[in-house]
């Protein structure tokens, strides 16, 4: 377990001393960079609207249900200043297109969105990071594009080798999954109620994700469990066959470990899935919006190990 770095708390900052606390000045507040609102056109022709922000290295983020690019609204200016941050409102969210049918959700058609942005943005390659779905996406893009990729963050989602472990052992926190597979369930959810789910009492963070939601389609929500989350003998064709490719860039895993829909354990044994260094963050305080639950932390932490892996 040589390779899997298990990161604290007290690696957010560095110890300063008493002396140096009373004597320093606050940082100086960095200077907002301005969000380019932009669209990508994938293979099958839909459009996939994204914010891009910044110079440098580009990082690309994909969210999960029920989200939109706003996931990510604090993670980008922790990152622009120095690297190009792009965050999708993937297929059937917000400002995306939304094509009808189950089969327009299938995972190899959500990795060419992927590579759609990452060419239109006129790179050759990026760090890619997702959460929830969107991590689902980003293993997948590693899959089918190794050699586009300079890092993996992933959240919350575990590798699919491992993912199956975890259903077996917790078959019961996968309820809503199954519940949302079933034909109709999207009737039963609402721009309003997917909002509170997410920013609980941050009215603002609320306000934003119900007009979000109000643009999203609920059966294009849907659809993502129905083409691709699998299910007994009826997982679908479309999940990639078990013997995955070895992630052959740097990896990190981000978890909150009081998710309850998908469990801390699921993520055991992921370095031996890598060839290259595997980091692994488990906050203890934090569910399953990780990125918002322990947002300076999570900033921080990306932040500085990208700086790190950085080519110079």
């Amino acid at each position: 377990m040589l390779r899997a770095v298990l990161l604290g708390a007290a690696l957010a900052a560095l110890p300063v001393t008493a002396a140096y606390a009373q004597t320093s000045k606050p940082a100086a507040a960095k200077p907002a960079i301005k969000l380019e609102d932009k669209y990508a056109t994938s293979a099958d022709g839909t459009k996939i609207h994204y914010v891009a922000s910044g110079q440098g290295p580009l990082v690309v983020m994909i969210h999960g249900f029920p989200d939109y690019w706003g996931s990510w609204s604090k993670l980008i200016p922790a990152l622009n200043d120095g690297y190009r941050t792009v965050a999708l409102d993937t297929r059937g969210y917000n400002l995306s297109d939304k094509p009808q049918g189950v089969a327009n959700y299938a995972m190899p058609k959500l990795v060419e969105d992927v590579d759609a942005v990452i060419k239109a943005e006129g790179r050759q390659k990026a760090t890619v990071i997702g959460h929830d779905w969107g991590a689902a996406i980003a293993w997948n893009y590693a899959f089918a594009h190794m050699d586009k990729l300079d890092n993996l963050i992933i959240m919350s989602v575990p590798h699919p080798a491992n993912f199956g472990r975890q259903l077996s052992n917790s078959p019961q926190n996968s309820d809503y999954a199954r519940n949302f597979q079933k034909e109709g369930s999207e009737k039963n959810l609402s721009a309003e109620g997917l909002a509170s789910m997410v920013a609980g009492s941050d009215a603002d963070a609320k306000a934003k994700y119900t007009e979000a939601f109000k643009k999203s389609d609920f059966a294009a929500m849907m659809n993502y469990y129905r083409a691709n989350y699998p299910v007994g003998d009826n997982a679908p064709s479309t999940l990639l066959p078990a013997n995955y490719p070895k992630i052959s860039v740097p990896l990190m895993v981000i978890h909150g470990m009081k998710d309850t829909a998908l469990l801390s354990m699921g993520h055991n044994d992921t370095w031996d899935q890598a060839t290259k260094d595997t980091t692994v963050l488990m906050i203890p305080d934090a569910g399953h919006f990780v990125q918002r639950d322990a947002a300076s932390l999570v900033d921080s932490t990306i932040r500085t190990w990208l700086d790190a892996r950085r080519s110079k």
